[in-house]
């Protein structure tokens, strides 16, 4: 096998210009969100990490220096140096250049995650990580495509997909009797707009789509590892099904990483033919190639143990560079979805004739009448995390108090989060939580009453809070 192939380069070519697209959507999500989650008066604050955290645990810029305008520099470079690879600068300038900038978007991207948290404790973010430090690697028009680090691309597939399979079918026995998607499309944490459609399809179909997701990701994989057509074919596969999840849902830009990674793999060349002609580049090159394959090798044994393993992980990372992770997504299925909403109000005096106003989210379900709305690949990570505190106690969410806090001291960083805020003017005097089940309403209920969602009081979340009281109270300098 030759080191550089051309027919590799417009499975490269889609690969680079896809990243590109979804570092850009991840520096955003992060320019727009990062100041008001774990800015310096944001709800977990990245100081505080910092300073109990050495470097070599989380190795990030941020050690050298944090603060919200470095923040923003530092994300607002990601979003610039992402545009720039998309529209095709990486191929006009000269190699070492493009080099220097997959590698400024990885060590950007690894900084923020690395200070993150919870708000970027998900698979999708080391995901993001792992592929953009393969891209480093890739090359651009002045070489051939780099035939190790392309199949090191099907690796990463085949981890994401065959972990996701072995993870459902060890985690959850509706994925072994075919009833999990009776459920999933209500409860997933963020519905789209053709969820419920999806929920209301005939039983049968759920189970038909639970086998298919089966196939696809236990047997299918391993077609990527096989010559032309049949990889290509395994591949795509692989994509048609990830274009089925993003209809039905907003999972972020998971199901759009694994689109390209599929995309990589299919060979173009018998419609467009094998790409110009390049050479294996310099020397300098090849051996960046030869030490970053030897590294993603070593670094396979215990995620290519972890699939094997009976206490099988679940998107976590052996090292702190977030290189070759393990993945995977809904072991188990929520069968009931319950929700947070919050209110406030601006009386004085609480009782039961009390008028409450309920925040709005821009992702997650509230008003019944709402239609949920196409998110992804751009992530709500407040949304997110309000869908893992509705399914336990407030005091597993400390986060939860301190946002209370800052709706009623009217935090504008905050607040731009939100879709609606109910107190334009002034804050409200207190502010409670309650917590509901939400349920999809079936055909003739949306035509009787225009919901899209019925929705049950369950308990009181939390009990009314006012400003003096509050955990989350800013400090008088925010």
């Amino acid at each position: 096998m030759d080191w550089f192939a051309q027919d590799l380069w417009w499975g490269r070519a889609v690969f680079q210009r896809g990243l590109a697209g979804l570092y850009l959507v991840a520096f955003l999500c992060a320019a727009n969100q990062f100041r008001a989650l774990l800015g310096e008066h944001g709800l977990t604050p990245v100081p505080p990490l910092l300073a109990r955290t050495p470097f070599r645990r989380a190795p990030s810029i941020f050690h050298l220096h944090y603060s919200d305008r470095f923040l923003a520099v530092v994300a607002w470079t990601g979003v610039g140096v992402s545009a720039a690879l998309l529209a095709g600068a990486g191929d006009r300038v000269p190699l070492w250049t493009a080099t220097a900038l997959w590698l400024l978007l990885w060590a950007l991207y690894l900084s923020i995650v690395n200070v993150g948290q919870i708000w970027y404790a998900f698979g999708w973010e080391s995901l993001l990580v792992e592929a953009g430090f393969l891209a480093v690697f890739l090359g651009n028009a002045a070489v051939g495509p780099p035939v190790a680090v392309m199949w090191l691309l099907r690796w990463l597939l085949f981890r994401l997909e065959f972990g996701a399979g072995l993870i459902k079918m060890r985690g959850d026995r509706c994925r072994r009797d075919l009833t999990c998607l009776y459920y999933h499309h209500e409860t997933q944490p963020m519905p789209g707009p053709l969820s419920r459609l999806f929920h209301l399809l005939p039983r049968p179909l759920h189970r038909a789509e639970v086998l298919a997701n089966h196939v696809t990701q236990l047997v299918v994989p391993f077609g990527l590892f096989l010559p032309q057509p049949v990889a290509s074919v395994a591949a795509g596969t692989i994509l048609v099904t990830q274009l089925w999840l993003v209809a039905s849902g907003n999972f972020s830009w998971l199901n759009w990483m694994a689109i390209i990674l599929a995309a990589s793999v299919i060979d173009y060349s018998p419609l467009l033919g094998a790409g110009p002609d390049a050479g294996p580049g310099p020397l300098w090159h090849r051996a960046l190639v030869v030490a970053a394959v030897a590294l993603v090798l070593v670094l396979s044994y215990r995620p290519a143990r972890n699939l094997l393993s009976r206490d099988q992980l679940m998107n976590y990372s052996f090292n702190s560079l977030r290189l070759v992770n393990t993945y995977g997504a809904f072991g188990s299925v929520t069968k009931v979805r319950h929700e947070i909403v919050i209110e406030g109000t601006r009386e004085r005096v609480l009782g039961p004739d009390t008028v409450w106003h309920e925040y709005g989210f821009r992702g997650k379900p509230g008003d019944p009448r709402r239609l949920p709305p196409q998110v992804a690949p751009y992530h709500l990570r407040l949304d997110w995390l309000m869908w893992f505190a509705a399914m336990s106690a407030p005091y597993a969410h400390p986060w939860l108090l301190t946002l209370l806090g800052r709706l009623l001291a009217g935090d504008r960083a905050v607040l731009r989060l939100l879709r609606h805020n109910p107190f334009p003017d002034a804050p409200p005097v207190y502010v409670r939580a309650l917590r509901y089940r939400y349920r999809f309403t079936d055909r003739a209920q949306r035509r009787a009453t225009g919901e899209r969602w019925r929705r049950t009081l369950i308990d009181e979340y939390l009990p009314p809070v006012a400003l003096e009281h509050a955990v989350g109270r800013p400090p008088r300098d925010a």
